[in-house]
């Protein structure tokens, strides 16, 4: 199956459907990846600070599929973000993923009582300049962080990777995004298993409807708002679950139902304020 891909602002494309490695254990990363691999993945995201890459770059090296068919993420911890560190930090990744260029390089937190973001996105400017990686994008930035390194050095990130679920829907980075060419990647995309997404009735019903588990109903409403989502998981049924989402389309009705899940007062969320981790 060819999985659908999102033209990025600065020309590159990326699939619409990933793989997450966030909290895979590094000694059982080269399996998952490889086990997603096989089953048809083909857009891979870690970061540093995951401790998995070598195990990402194990997975890759044995695959045998040919670079120009990957695409792979990984992003910049909170405490390389000054001076020359995001080059450094950069290189150290290349080295563990054994590749000469990443796919997509992202500021992983603003860090903002740090200040110094801003710094990290200029940094990310010459990373990308300098061909160590195509695309470069932020994660868990909010509209001020946005509107703040755009302002100032009038590159737009190519996406922004934030929590973001039925029931936390960031309608207002949405927007931004909409309003700016960039597009919005969501982890947590099924709840983090915090939130119990799968017994409200709206997911129930819009997946008994086309024979689908409720975890695939959530997904399939990624998909059509247009947000790029990699669920993670390390046992292979559930891989081949969630990449089985491209045989049906959910109604607009079913997707207003979902919409109204979100209570919009914030109350959805179940991991860190973008604005307390620093």
């Amino acid at each position: 199956m060819t999985i659908p891909t999102v033209a990025l602002n600065d020309g590159n494309s990326i699939p619409q459907l990933g793989y997450g490695v966030f909290l895979v254990p590094p000694d059982d990363t080269e399996r998952a990846v490889s086990e997603a691999l096989e089953v048809g993945y083909r857009h891979i995201d870690t970061a540093a600070i995951y401790g998995n890459e070598k195990g990402v770059g194990a997975a890759i090296a044995a695959s045998g599929i040919p670079r120009d068919e990957l695409f792979i993420t990984t992003k910049l911890w909170n405490d390389r973000h000054d001076g020359d560190e995001p080059h450094k930090a950069i290189a150290e990744s290349l080295e563990k993923l054994g590749l000469e260029q990443v796919d997509l390089y992202l500021v992983h937190w603003p860090t903002p009582a740090k200040d110094n973001y801003l710094h990290a996105w200029e940094k990310m400017i010459e990373i990308r300049d300098a061909g160590h990686t195509r695309s470069i994008g932020v994660s868990n930035f909010l509209v001020p962080h946005l509107d703040r390194i755009v302002e100032a050095t009038g590159v737009t990130p190519v996406v922004d990777q934030i929590e973001l679920h039925p029931a936390y829907s960031r309608r207002d980075i949405v927007e931004w995004g909409a309003a700016h060419d960039m597009h919005i990647e969501s982890w947590g995309p099924l709840g983090q298993g915090k939130y119990d997404l799968f017994g409200i009735r709206a997911v129930a019903e819009a997946a008994a409807a086309h024979d689908k588990t409720p975890a695939q109903a959530v997904l399939r409403w990624h998909i059509q708002h247009g947000f790029i989502v990699f669920p993670k998981s390390v046992r292979r049924e559930r891989l081949e679950e969630n990449f089985d989402i491209f045989d049906f389309e959910l109604t607009d009705a079913e997707m207003a139902a979902i919409d109204s899940i979100d209570p919009q007062d914030g109350s959805g969320r179940v991991a860190s304020h973008s604005d307390e981790v620093n």
